[in-house]
């Protein structure tokens, strides 16, 4: 069964290869880009498979976030402590 994931993601340095990251993007499966960076895949991926898939084709002053609303889980890279703390601790709430 396929997973319905959210990605976002910030590139945060100017110049960067925008290009390679929406490519990845389309990739991961059936797709539909709701904003600028932010996206609705329909994926065979997980949320962690996803969050690496995208964030191989970015750098380390960027962020991903990827939410699997199929199976209520979640994978980032490079949020904030504060972010991923709150995160963490409401998920399950």
């Amino acid at each position: 069964m396929a997973n319905n994931l959210h990605i976002s993601y910030d590139l945060n340095k100017p110049g960067q290869n925008y290009q390679a990251v929406i490519e990845q993007i389309k990739s991961i499966g059936g797709w539909a880009k709701i904003h600028k960076s932010f996206w609705f895949v329909n994926s065979d991926l997980s949320a962690r498979q996803a969050a690496d898939a995208v964030w191989s084709v970015m750098d380390s002053s960027d962020t991903v976030y990827v939410t699997d609303s199929t199976n209520n889980d979640a994978s980032w890279y490079n949020l904030s402590d504060e972010v991923s703390n709150h995160i963490k601790k409401s998920w399950y709430k």
